[in-house]
Parts: C-alpha cells; sequence; structure tokens
C-alpha cells in the first residue's frame, strides 16, 4: 500500500482510496489532523480483526518473528540463569577426628601382648626357665595367694604407695599455688624445685636413710618427691598459662582473691593438674620397685628381690604384672575422674 502525505494543506491521497464508482473520496476539511501510520495500522489490523475479511499488514511476520525471538532468548537468560544460581550439591566432609572410642581400648594392647607371649611359649620359642609360660606365671600367683604372702605384700605397697602420694600431692599442690600466683613465691620455690628436678631422686637415697633412718620413713619421702615434681611442674604450667584477659576481668568485677581462685584459677589449670597427677600416680609405683629392695621384710619390691636370690623368674614375673596392674588400674582412675571432672571441655579424647 503506498500513501502520499502533503503537509502543507495536511491533505492525504490513497491510490487505492477510491469508491465503487471510481471517484476519489472527499478530502477531509482543512485544518483536521490526519492519524499517523501507526494509527492507521493499528485501526486497520483492528478493523481487520473484526470482520474477518481484511489481511494483516505486511510487517506482522516480521514483528512475530521479532517477538518470537526476544521471549526465545528470555527464556535461555532465565534457564542460565537458574544454573547459575542452583546450589551446588553438598559434597561429604572428610572426617578428621579419631572417631568414637572403642570399648575397652586399654586392655587391647595388654591383651594381645599376653597372647603373642602365649603362643611364643606354646610353640617353644622361649626359654621357660628366663622366661616362662604365662599359665606358669598364673599357677605361681595362685600359690602365693593361697600361701599368703602376696596379700601381705600386696597391702604393704599399698599402703607406702599411698602415704607417698598423699604427701606428695599435697606438697605439689600448694608449692605450685604459692609460685603460680605470687611472683615472691615463684622466687623463692620455683628455682629450688628446679633444682631439686635436675638431681636422681634415688640419688638421695643414702642421705635420706642417714637423716631418717633405714625405716618405712625415708621410703615415704622418696616417694613423694618423684610424685610432687610432676604435679608442681604441670600444675605452675598450667597457672602460668591462664589468659591475662580472665584477670582483667576478675579485677573489673571486684572478685576477692578466694572467689577469684575459686572461679577462675581452678578452672584454667584442672587440665595441667590432671596432667601432673597422671605422671604422680606412676612415678609411686616406680620408685616403690627400687624402695622395697633396701632393708625392707615385705612388700612387691622384697618378694621380688628374695625371688632373684632364688632364681625364681615365674615369682618375679608375678611382681611385674601386679605392678603394671595397679599402674594402670590407678591411670584408668584419674582418666574418669578427669572426664568426669572436666566434662564441659570439647576435645579430640572426648
Amino acid at each position: 500500500m503506498t500513501t502520499r502525505i502533503t503537509t502543507t494543506d495536511r491533505t492525504a491521497t490513497t491510490a487505492t482510496d477510491r469508491d465503487p464508482t471510481g471517484a476519489p473520496h472527499p478530502s477531509p476539511p482543512a485544518g483536521t489532523a490526519l492519524p499517523s501510520p501507526s494509527t492507521a495500522v493499528t485501526d486497520d489490523t483492528a478493523t481487520d480483526a473484526g470482520t474477518g475479511t481484511g489481511s494483516p499488514p505486511a510487517t506482522a511476520p516480521a514483528v512475530l518473528d521479532r517477538t518470537e525471538a526476544v521471549e526465545a532468548n528470555a527464556a535461555d537468560r532465565a534457564e542460565a540463569g537458574g544454573r547459575r544460581f542452583r546450589r551446588a550439591p553438598r559434597a561429604r566432609r572428610r572426617g578428621l577426628a579419631p572417631g568414637k572410642r572403642l570399648p575397652a581400648s586399654r586392655l587391647i594392647g595388654p591383651a594381645l601382648f599376653l597372647a603373642l607371649w602365649a603362643v611364643a611359649s606354646a610353640a617353644g620359642q622361649l626359654d621357660p626357665g628366663a622366661i616362662p609360660a604365662p599359665w606358669t606365671v598364673l599357677k605361681t600367683t595362685g600359690h602365693l595367694w593361697t600361701d599368703g604372702t602376696l596379700p601381705t605384700d600386696v597391702l604393704t605397697s599399698l599402703e607406702r604407695a599411698g602415704y607417698g602420694f598423699a604427701f606428695g600431692l599435697t606438697a605439689g599442690v600448694l608449692l605450685a599455688l604459692a609460685s603460680g600466683l605470687s611472683r615472691v613465691g615463684e622466687a623463692l620455690i620455683d628455682g629450688t624445685v628446679q633444682l631439686n628436678r635436675a638431681i636422681p631422686t634415688l640419688g638421695l637415697i643414702p642421705l635420706f636413710i642417714l637423716w631418717l633412718g633405714i625405716g618405712e620413713t625415708f621410703k615415704i619421702a622418696i616417694i613423694a618427691i618423684v610424685v610432687y615434681i610432676p604435679i608442681y611442674l604441670n600444675l605452675h604450667s598450667a597457672l602460668s598459662g591462664i589468659d591475662h584477659r580472665f584477670v582483667e576481668l576478675a579485677e573489673v568485677q571486684g572478685l576477692s582473691r578466694l572467689r577469684f581462685v575459686r572461679e577462675i584459677v581452678i578452672p584454667g589449670a584442672l587440665p595441667g593438674f590432671f596432667v601432673g597427677l597422671r605422671l604422680g600416680v606412676t612415678g609411686s609405683w616406680l620408685s616403690l620397685v627400687v624402695l622395697e629392695q633396701i632393708n625392707a621384710t615385705s612388700g612387691l619390691g622384697y618378694m621380688m628381690f628374695q625371688a632373684q636370690n632364688y632364681g625364681r623368674t615365674d615369682i618375679i614375673l608375678v611382681g611385674l604384672l601386679i605392678y603394671g596392674i595397679f599402674g594402670l588400674v590407678s591411670d584408668s582412675a584419674v582418666r574418669l575422674i578427669e572426664r568426669k571432672v572436666l566434662s564441659w571441655r570439647r576435645t579430640l579424647s572426648s
């Protein structure tokens, strides 16, 4: 369709705008605004749609194609955006913790050792005179228990170790508190304890015999020295490692000295204290073996010393196994207490 528009007189004639007789339509009066091309196209389209006899304008297929292209592009963008912001599948994290605690885990190692010992003895790989079989040691243990010798020796050893451990624990805690909470106490105590730690404790036995006699007193004193040193070292280190911000907080809150020790010092120092306690318990049994062989008439160490004179390796192994059982049981008891007291801590062992 060809349209010619004259802007001077605002008239428009169309080659096809004629009546059935062939005469042209009358021109609109002067001053009448002509419809714009877009309006004309819209009206024609509406007329065709309303009557159903008209044909769409020539630009309709291009407009539809452009509209479909825009909609397709928008759909592609939406799909791409969905892929971009879609949550990625969550990767399974690799566990770094040791995992759950095995039941009776501390008995697995000793049980494996006993099994290997029994297998080697049954296969004849061990000399019965040097290392008796486990069943031989078990039979000897039963004989000593029924004879009444073993119960007396066990009770005597427990009494000595208990007294020495109690004195050593008390001395270690008091000295660590005095040294860790006071600069004057640290100057007077810490150097002396470090000097005592450098001296072999068993080397003090002759001197203690001259000072305290050959009886039970020097044995308990030596055990106490062996016990208090690791307790003091670990507790003093724990006290020194308390964060100074907690001290400043206590000062701001106006805590008294007693409340400061009870609410900040003790909770902060308990982990180090339990480490020293475990070392002290083990040290009491280690020193007892040697001390009971010096002018003693009873005890596990005395029993082992007499068995050495008669070449009874089975009795020696009985004493060693009992020492090992006592050490394992006491260490497990301290661990259990530590787990109950420090249940607020989240550690690998918990």
